[in-house]
């Protein structure tokens, strides 16, 4: 049994951390939402009142927050946890955010003598429910293998990217991947069903053929399609298209900061920063589908055509 402190109750960290307790770990945890708390006691979580109690007595600290910003404020400067932990904790952070922001925080844990890592999640709401989560990873050889025990509890797949910050490289690389590969899929289905062809005939196909991809085979955003999917639960839970905005910002940032063109992730955000605009923010990314099909259907009602 490991005394684990973990900051971040929300879709993503709530279940992460019942997984922990469930696995026989004495977890404190900590959220601003008084929801999120008493679920995470229901799992078997004691529930802090503060940051700094939930990190009392702590062996390792796990945070699941949702912006660079936040990381800063709970961990830096002369009131943030870095500064209250013992020598040698270990810090894993699995928030989504920016590098610099990543290596930043790494280096100011290690002046106080403590072991932090970088390890972003892939898989969604559903696999941290299931504890099957894979997490990407930036960090020392080392810290990373010390954190095994405990992100084996909430996962299947630890990888090592490379050094500080490298974990939040590949998984905005992952994420960007993923936006694009979710508009496709969405736009190929709204087109087939404009020619008559039934979505569930459709995927089928496609899962058979070259377009197979993750947002079919798993995430299909088409209602009705894939009965656990967010798309047939009114696109409610999931990944937030607000968080899925956030990350392609994150991947463009990096993008410009090494010149590299990602033409494609450009588009994407535009994409979901419409959909988010029109106040579909909270719902889960897959309904970038219902964007589409409003488009299809404006485009083919009577007043729907385009002068040149």
């Amino acid at each position: 049994m490991t005394r684990i402190a973990f900051i971040g109750l929300g879709n993503m960290g709530g279940p992460m951390a019942a997984n922990l307790a469930q696995a026989g770990h004495a977890v404190q945890a900590f959220d601003l939402s008084e929801a999120a708390c008493a679920a995470a006691r229901d799992a078997g979580c004691r529930v802090a009142d503060s940051t700094v109690q939930a990190v009392e007595d702590a062996e390792v600290v796990v945070s699941m927050l949702p912006s660079g910003a936040i990381v800063e404020s709970v961990y830096l400067g002369d009131d943030g946890l870095l500064a209250r932990l013992p020598a040698d904790t270990l810090v894993i952070d699995s928030s989504t955010i920016a590098a610099d922001t990543a290596r930043r925080v790494s280096l100011a844990a290690k002046h106080h003598g403590l072991r932090m890592i970088d390890a972003p999640v892939s898989g969604g709401v559903a696999a941290a429910a299931a504890g099957t989560l894979t997490f990407i990873c930036g960090g020392s050889e080392a810290d990373i293998d010390a954190a095994r025990p405990i992100l084996g509890a909430m996962g299947k797949n630890v990888l090592r990217a490379g050094d500080s910050g490298a974990g939040q490289i590949a998984k905005i690389c992952n994420n960007m991947l993923l936006a694009v590969h979710m508009i496709g899929t969405a736009e190929a289905l709204a087109l087939g069903e404009t020619h008559g062809v039934d979505p569930s005939v459709l995927s089928e196909i496609m899962l058979a053929s070259s377009g197979r991809n993750w947002s079919l085979e798993v995430y299909n955003p088409w209602p009705g399609v894939m009965e656990n999917a967010p798309a047939s639960k009114g696109y409610q839970g999931g990944f937030m298209v607000d968080l899925m905005h956030k990350d392609l910002g994150l991947a463009l940032d990096a993008a410009q900061h090494e010149g590299a063109a990602t033409p494609m992730g450009a588009l994407a955000r535009s994409l979901y920063a419409l959909h988010r605009q029109a106040g579909h923010g909270r719902l889960d990314f897959s309904s970038i589908q219902s964007l589409l099909r409003a488009q299809t259907e404006a485009d083919q009602s009577p007043d729907g055509h385009h002068d040149t």
